[in-house]
């Protein structure tokens, strides 16, 4: 027994684990072995910043603006692809080195962004969509580690009125200039609110409505003057919680969305006021809430249970009651996306298709354990698989139908896709990728 003790601490000398998995799986690694951070700093440290050209300058809406692209729901319109990649996969456009960090990126015209961190400093990066190379840098030092996901920040950038708004996952808010990388307004959210960080950081991205820039803080809502900073409101009951705010116009009525430990509220955006509730006690949720049409919306007890609830709104105010609730899609951190009657997701690390109607599970297909793009015009699902596999799946409630697969990215991948016109990008803790589809 003492033996065992000592050989097995003697190996962790030599050891060390770059993060789990989600089945929780270490990747081990000698302790001497350059981390994919380290070569992501030796580049980094090579590089040029490209600046901006009048090329990049664009009054136009942005492509996909932040997290699951423009309504927070990862759907896709106006957009076909080939479906046969044995003859014609996805062409690769570039790949380059990337500092950890789960954060998904924004796109707009011909840049790209996202967070990572490199060494001491949790960074705000530009690149150019169509190569891959650095426009400028924004940096904080500061580094938040756990390991389980790993070093790095959490969420990802959004943008808005030529600005990119990005949150730390210590809590550090920037508004940065979307052009040249000017910092125009920092906050300390966390610290200002007085939130604890909670064991996996601040992981909520951040959502712009109006004049009010709206962040999430272990289950509790911030609001702040998206011009100046000035801080606005604070919302929501607390407790813990690692979902973003979501925007969405229920019974007529825009109201900003909040999963935490309580359950789900709503907020009023532009004063902070509770609108309605609805409990269902639970920590560390972490999924977005799907909204389903209909003023219902779909939500999750992870790995046990998802329930469909529907809000009425009459003279005497607002209600909720309980539609249905499922043991037939058990997902923790992937996020569903809804089609035609059906939710497709994943069910612990296979992916499956429930129907809305009722919750009855129509189909249980391959272990994926990924996220996912919904191309609604063609009835597909992109999958982005835990492995780096990107997978071409058919958005089809009568079965479940694998149309390609191919290997995109190395190491574990807990990072969105993203995607403007046919060019998809995609990222992890060592690396970014941009593929034409």
């Amino acid at each position: 027994m003492v033996l065992t003790i000592i050989i097995a601490v003697g190996s962790w000398i030599l050891l060390r684990t770059d993060g789990m998995t989600g089945d929780a799986h270490h990747k081990i690694n000698f302790r001497w072995a350059k981390t994919s951070e380290e070569n992501a700093l030796r580049q980094t440290s090579r590089e040029s910043l490209s600046g901006i050209s009048g090329s990049y300058i664009t009054n136009s809406e942005a492509e996909w603006p932040g997290f699951r692209g423009k309504d927070r729901d990862g759907i896709v319109h106006g957009l076909k692809i080939n479906t046969d990649w044995r003859t014609n996969p996805p062409l690769e456009l570039w790949r380059r080195p990337l500092g950890p960090g789960c954060s998904s990126v924004a796109i707009s015209g011909n840049l790209i962004y996202t967070q990572e961190q490199l060494g001491e400093n949790e960074t705000v990066s530009c690149y150019e969509l169509l190569n891959g190379k650095p426009v400028w840098r924004h940096q904080d030092k500061a580094r938040f580690y756990d390991s389980h996901a790993g070093a790095g920040p959490r969420a990802t950038p959004v943008l808005a009125n030529g600005r990119v708004y990005t949150m730390g996952a210590t809590g550090i808010l920037n508004a940065i200039n979307a052009i040249d990388g000017t910092l125009l307004w920092t906050q300390n959210a966390s610290k200002d609110a007085g939130i604890e960080i909670p064991d996996w950081g601040i992981c909520g991205s951040p959502v712009v409505t109006g004049n009010a820039v709206i962040v999430s803080l272990a289950g509790t809502m911030e609001a702040f003057d998206s011009e100046t900073g000035k801080p606005l409101w604070t919302g929501g009951n607390g407790g813990s919680g690692y979902t973003s705010p979501h925007l969405l116009t229920i019974c007529d009525v825009p109201q900003v969305i909040m999963i935490n430990e309580p359950g789900i509220e709503s907020i009023d955006p532009e004063t902070g006021k509770s609108l309605w509730s609805y409990p269902w006690p639970l920590r560390d949720r972490v999924l977005q809430p799907a909204w389903t049409g209909n003023d219902e919306l779909l939500i999750n007890e992870e790995y046990k249970n998802v329930r469909k609830i529907k809000i009425t709104k009459d003279s005497s105010g607002w209600g909720t009651e309980e539609v249905w609730t499922s043991p037939e899609i058990r997902t923790l951190y992937n996020d569903f996306v809804i089609h035609k009657g059906y939710a497709y997701g994943f069910d612990g690390p296979s992916m499956a298709c429930i129907d809305l109607s009722d919750g009855s599970r129509k189909w249980r297909g391959a272990r994926y354990r990924g996220f996912q793009l919904l191309l609604a015009d063609q009835d597909l699902i992109l999958v982005l698989s835990e492995k780096g596999e990107l997978a071409l799946v058919n958005a089809d409630p009568g079965k479940f139908t694998e149309l390609s697969k191919i290997q995109v990215l190395n190491g574990k991948t807990w990072n969105h896709p993203a995607i403007k016109g046919n060019i998809l990008i995609i990222r992890n803790s060592e690396e970014m990728a941009a593929y034409r589809l």
